[in-house]
């Protein structure tokens, strides 16, 4: 095993926390006056995700974010998600 491993590894992980919290202060900037419903492929050039990488992270959401009331809401085409402050 190369040391290389563990900080390619620990950079991913930033990575992946830097772009759960640029999304949750979206949402929470979004939703301040009440809840929100969107798909990931409307919102993914305001946050700079793909619409792909907005749905593994909303599933991360619902579970982590003690601000926020993430619910998936319907699927048509795309998962439409339902949000709001907790």
């Amino acid at each position: 095993m190369s040391a290389t491993a563990t900080p390619a590894a620990d950079a991913d992980t930033a990575d992946e926390i830097g772009k759960e919290e640029r999304l949750k202060r979206y949402l929470l900037d979004r939703v301040e006056d009440g809840e929100m419903y969107f798909k990931g492929k409307f919102i993914s050039d305001d946050v700079g995700l793909s619409p792909k990488e907005i749905g593994a992270l909303m599933v991360k959401l619902s579970d982590s974010a003690t601000e926020l009331t993430v619910e998936k809401w319907s699927y048509t085409g795309a998962t439409t998600w339902r949000v709001e402050p907790a």
